[in-house]
């Protein structure tokens, strides 16, 4: 039997096992969240009208940075971010565009199973201009995510969601 040099390099592909992806080293605390989507329930969600969140975090830029897309009740609402390193600041930092129409830039902290964040907002209509969150992984397959907002110049509780991991689950825009 001839191979092709197509059919041999799919054999070959199959047999040999690739290194990790490449990952700055900087963006390394994200990788237990890289290639995962994550089903969120809001804490104030009921059956009657459930607010369910979807993320999915990637690696992007070459391991440059990593992305994370989700959506909120299959596109009513959503938004992507990109994480990176800036080497003039010597932190990570982050942009993140929404549906919405707005935008945030910020900082984040990595901490120990997860990461906190303070981002600038910019163009919100409800007057929010600050956000700080935190997202843990609090067990196999779980992660709990809580905000607060700035408005009118006090911190106000903003939002608390309970993800599982979901393989299923798709981040829907429209």
């Amino acid at each position: 039997m001839i191979l092709s040099s197509t059919s041999f390099a799919l054999i070959l592909g199959m047999t040999v096992t690739s290194a990790p992806e490449t990952l700055d080293p900087q963006l390394e605390p994200f990788r237990p969240f890289i290639g995962k989507t994550w089903k969120g329930t809001f804490a104030n969600s009921t059956p009657e009208k459930p607010v369910i969140d979807i993320v999915r975090y990637e690696r992007a830029m070459n391991g440059k940075a990593v992305r994370a897309l989700h959506s909120i009740n299959n596109g009513e609402y959503g938004g992507e971010t990109l994480i990176y390193w800036d080497s003039e600041k010597k932190s990570l930092s982050f942009f993140y565009l929404t549906t919405a129409g707005f935008r945030t830039e910020g900082v984040i902290t990595t901490e120990k199973d997860g990461f906190s964040s303070v981002e600038d907002v910019k163009g919100n209509a409800n007057g929010i201009t600050k956000v700080r969150g935190l997202a843990k992984i609090t067990g196999p397959g779980k992660m709990k995510v809580t905000s607060e907002y700035f408005k009118d110049n006090a911190w106000v509780p903003g939002r608390e969601t309970s993800y599982v991991e979901d393989s299923t689950a798709q981040v829907i825009f429209k």
